[in-house]
Formats: C-alpha cells, sequence, structure tokens
C-alpha cells in the first residue's frame, strides 16, 4: 500500500466524506467532531483551523494535541486489515478514525465507540 499517497491528502477534503457517511445512517456532524475530538485531542477551534488550511493528514495527526490513550481498545477489521496489527503508527491512527466513522454509522452508541 502506498501510504505516502494517504498521509499527503488533505483532511479537510476527506472530512466531508465522514460526515455525510454518518448522516446517511442518521447520524450528526456532530457526533464525527465528537470522534475526532475524542481521538486527536484537538477543540472545535484548533480543529477549524486544521480544515481551513487544508492540513494533509500526517501533519494532522503529528501535531493532534493528545492521542486518546484508550485507542489501544479500537479493535477490528478496517479496509481489509485488522487496525490492531497496523505496524505504520500514523496508517494505524487514520484507520482508528475510519473504523470510529464506519462503528458511528453502523449505529454503535457513542459510549462505546469512544470505549467508556
Amino acid at each position: 500500500m502506498n501510504n505516502n499517497r494517504v498521509y499527503k491528502m488533505s483532511f479537510a477534503g476527506v472530512y466531508p466524506h465522514y460526515i455525510q457517511k454518518a448522516e446517511k445512517k442518521g447520524r450528526t456532524k456532530e457526533e464525527v467532531d465528537e470522534i475526532i475530538f475524542w481521538l486527536t485531542g484537538y477543540d472545535r477551534q484548533t480543529f477549524q483551523l486544521h480544515l481551513d488550511n487544508k492540513t494533509d493528514f500526517e501533519t494532522f495527526f503529528v501535531q493532534a494535541p493528545q492521542i486518546n490513550p484508550n485507542v489501544s481498545k479500537i479493535t477490528g477489521v478496517i479496509c481489509g486489515y485488522r487496525v490492531e496489527e497496523i505496524e505504520d503508527e500514523l496508517m494505524q491512527k487514520i484507520r482508528y478514525l475510519d473504523k470510529l466513522i464506519d462503528e458511528l454509522a453502523k449505529g454503535k452508541a457513542m459510549d462505546k465507540i469512544l470505549r467508556k
């Protein structure tokens, strides 16, 4: 897999797809944001700066204030890979986010998605 291409994609370019996926299943943009904030430690203001600056995925995750310590509880398959077995740390973080958005779209309760 060519990870470099994914790393250089604009987070702002993919973000609307996360929202669209959630909304198609009756979930909200606010829930998508809550997941992103939980995972990365961003708040609304710093997150908006990254969207406005069209920050790439690599920079978005490298500059994340704090990756949630409960990410190790995120398990399962996304895009044919077990997220807990992905060796590339940055790709693993990207796939964690994909997995959480998938869980939201599948109707899981927010407490379960956020591993409470």
